[in-house]
């Protein structure tokens, strides 16, 4: 499934869940969902109308009021909670997000900022809320709109603030704004790290069956011509029209296969410590990276070198960019965009002889297989003073049974 996100008046955390409710996320599921990791509050949702289009107005009652909690306060409550691992992945990657722009803002390490706003129930559930439904809808590739900011200002605990806010801009780097005739707050902290963490690139509606359309309605008047929704368009999408264009013939019938649009980041050096190397692929992983690699090359006057090469989204592009000028000694790079197609994978548990384990799940056009993690493999190799070798062909022959017949 493929999810457009039409920004025309902003996001929000309760009108991304108004909307993913509205495109038929069960309200009920979804506080069933939430309860084991939160507590103090309900969810209620109700119909209305803005410029006579109907909408999901989605409300998070909340009874605990506490609202100052620290980043590694929430890391903790999310790395501890029972919810599928990408919901848990995203939900980490969010507040990250918001947890770097807030540290970046106000001077302090990124373990000591506290959320005010951004750390209330109501904030957890929007965002929690919202990767839980995209779970549950199946969605692989999302799709936003540019996104449009408002002006003027808005008060909070530091005092009065202009529009956008600091940590909206600041999540929002390296992403394509607009502006509108909104005279307030239409995209709030929580909304960008939502579109910042879900959306895999940002431009007009790509190619798609529709098969439902939700709207999620905001709260505030915004002093603009276009009502206050969130519009989610989700289907199928739609291979390209070119027939010459080989993946459509290769690819269309097959369910395990995920295209999607990527960059290509490349640049060479010959004047760097190899040394340093290693740690720059780390770095480039830690901020999204997809894949990173060094191939050997022979570079002018006949010196060697290595090219670097990084794959990535296009939210992450401006990012991983500036790492590479930033960490290397290069003084230059070249990117392009692409598609790639990967298969279908998600990590779970398998038991093992030395208990449950996580493995990555890979469906292929054949079958489907199991791989060992391998920090999961090296952890057990240490432990048990066993080859590393060992223990994976052990986990790889248990979780893949059909490989020992």
């Amino acid at each position: 499934m493929i999810l457009y996100l039409d920004l025309f008046s902003g996001i929000s955390g309760d009108m991304t869940l108004g909307a993913l409710i509205d495109l038929g996320v069960p309200l009920e599921w979804l506080e069933q969902k939430l309860k084991p990791v939160l507590s103090g509050f309900s969810l209620q949702s109700e119909i209305v109308f803005k410029h006579h289009l109907r909408a999901v107005n989605l409300v998070v009652a909340v009874e605990d009021t506490t609202a100052a909690r620290t980043y590694l306060d929430i890391r903790d409550l999310i790395g501890r909670a029972d919810l599928p691992e990408p919901v848990k992945k995203n939900s980490l990657a969010a507040f990250e997000r918001i947890a770097r722009a807030e540290s970046t803002i106000h001077g302090k390490e990124i373990e000591t900022v506290h959320f005010h706003e951004i750390g209330g129930i109501d904030s957890l559930v929007d965002i929690i809320g919202s990767f839980l439904g995209v779970d549950y809808l199946g969605i692989k590739t999302i799709v936003s709109s540019k996104v449009p900011l408002g002006s003027g200002f808005v008060d909070c605990v530091h005092g009065r603030i202009p529009v956008p806010v600091p940590a909206t801009l600041a999540i929002l780097a390296g992403i394509e704004v607009t502006g509108s005739d909104a005279t307030t707050e239409i995209v709030t902290p929580t909304g960008a790290a939502i579109v910042a963490t879900l959306a895999g690139s940002f431009g007009p509606m790509p190619k798609m069956q529709i098969s439902r359309i939700g709207y999620g309605a905001g709260k505030r008047e915004t002093n603009s011509s276009l009502p206050n929704l969130l519009r989610m368009v989700l289907g199928e999408a739609v291979p390209p029209a070119d027939k010459d264009y080989e993946s459509d013939v290769l690819f269309k019938n097959e369910s395990c296969l995920h295209q999607e649009k990527v960059f290509v980041v490349k640049t060479n050096v010959d004047d760097m410590n190899p040394e340093i190397l290693g740690f720059v692929m780390e770095r480039l992983f830690e901020n999204k990276a997809l894949d990173v690699s060094f191939t050997p090359i022979q570079m002018k006057k006949n010196r060697p070198g290595n090219q670097i090469e990084v794959i990535c989204h296009g939210k992450d592009l401006e990012t991983l960019s500036r790492l590479i000028l930033t960490q290397t000694t290069a003084i230059g790079l070249r990117y392009h965009e692409c598609e790639r197609v990967v298969l279908e994978r998600a990590v779970v548990t398998r038991e093992t002889l030395w208990g449950e384990v996580l493995v990555k799940r890979i469906k292929g056009p054949d079958r489907v297989r199991y791989v060992p993690e391998y920090e999961v493999c090296k952890k057990i190799a240490l432990e048990q003073d066993l080859p590393l070798r060992d223990v994976y062909s052990r986990i790889m022959a248990e979780v893949n049974p059909l490989d020992r017949a």
